[in-house]
């Protein structure tokens, strides 16, 4: 697996335990150890991931075990576990 610069949130991710949590762009921005591109603020960029445009940040998140949505209001992430059934 190369290296992702988003691998800290995946790992963060790993360790979740929680099935449904929000983040604000802030407490990611503490676990990535750097700031949030102007275009994380676009809904498209937390969810859009396909073959022809490849996301670092979707591959960190689905490796983490989340599926991610910003949420209405901006500058907040809703992560929720794509796993939730795999007991």
């Amino acid at each position: 697996m190369s290296e992702n610069k988003y691998d800290p949130l995946r790992d963060y991710l790993l360790k979740e335990k929680r099935v449904d949590f929000i983040l604000s762009f802030e407490e990611i921005e503490d676990i990535l150890g750097f700031a949030l591109p102007r275009s994380a603020q676009r809904a498209e960029w937390w969810d859009d991931d396909t073959p022809h445009h490849p996301k670092l940040q979707r591959q960190a998140i689905r490796e983490g075990g989340y599926d991610s949505r910003r949420v209405p209001e901006g500058m907040k992430v809703r992560f929720r576990k794509t796993s939730v059934f795999g007991y």
